[in-house]
């Protein structure tokens, strides 16, 4: 899993509550076993113009000049600020996939549905909580000032905006530890991988009938 520490991001809004998985990436992308291929078909429904499938050709489908991610000034941002419940819905991991592999590293929304929470965790996105008012004044400072960036501090726990404000966010203990290194559950387990191979040969020699072998006594 990617690492996150700190980062200085072009903020991208959507403006809309109770985004869910689906919105997110559409059900009909998700026939594949591996984890990339989806950022293309990010908010598939909203930002193209023409019905999406799997192995379309990108390249000959009609974007939606509205929609904010296909807006020229919001062109490699890193950063999406939300609104209420973002990614509610069903709890596919697909949907951090999908915005993961468009660009962004964080996410920034008043709440969050908790399944959706829980993935970006564990697959290297951070999703930062805070209060309405604070994402009122983000909403209306990115609307006022083309190319708005913001750095966000995993270590420090603070957004920090252009004009110097520091936006505290709390995270847990275990999550921080697991994104400042870029440890997901496959990381986390090979950290102990001396101590599992240790344990699995001393039950070999215990219980060999367990691993197909013939005990000797």
């Amino acid at each position: 899993m990617q690492q996150f520490k700190r980062i200085d991001g072009l903020v991208v809004p959507l403006d809309r509550a109770h985004v869910d998985t689906d919105q997110i990436i559409p059900k009909q992308f998700l026939k594949s076993i591996f984890r990339t291929g989806y950022g293309v078909n990010l908010f598939d429904e909203w930002r193209y113009l023409d019905e999406g499938y799997p192995g379309q050709d990108i390249n000959s489908r009609l974007l939606n000049p509205d929609f904010v991610l296909n807006q020229a000034r919001y062109q490699g941002a890193s950063v999406l600020l939300a609104e209420q419940n973002f990614g509610c819905g069903s709890s596919r991991e697909h949907a951090p996939w999908a915005l993961m592999e468009y660009g962004f590293r964080v996410i920034i929304a008043p709440g969050f549905a908790d399944i959706f929470f829980n993935n970006c965790y564990k697959n290297g996105l951070l999703p930062v909580v805070l209060p309405p008012e604070w994402i009122r004044q983000l909403f209306a400072e990115v609307a006022e000032h083309p190319g708005y960036r913001l750095v966000v501090d995993l270590e420090a726990q603070e957004v920090i905006t252009p004009s110097g404000q520091h936006l505290g966010f709390a995270v847990e203990s275990f999550r921080k530890y697991c994104l400042l290194h870029g440890l997901d559950d496959i990381g986390l387990t090979l950290q102990q991988a001396e101590r599992i191979s240790t344990f699995e040969a001393r039950r070999r020699q215990q219980a060999p009938w367990l691993f197909g072998l013939q005990s000797n006594e």
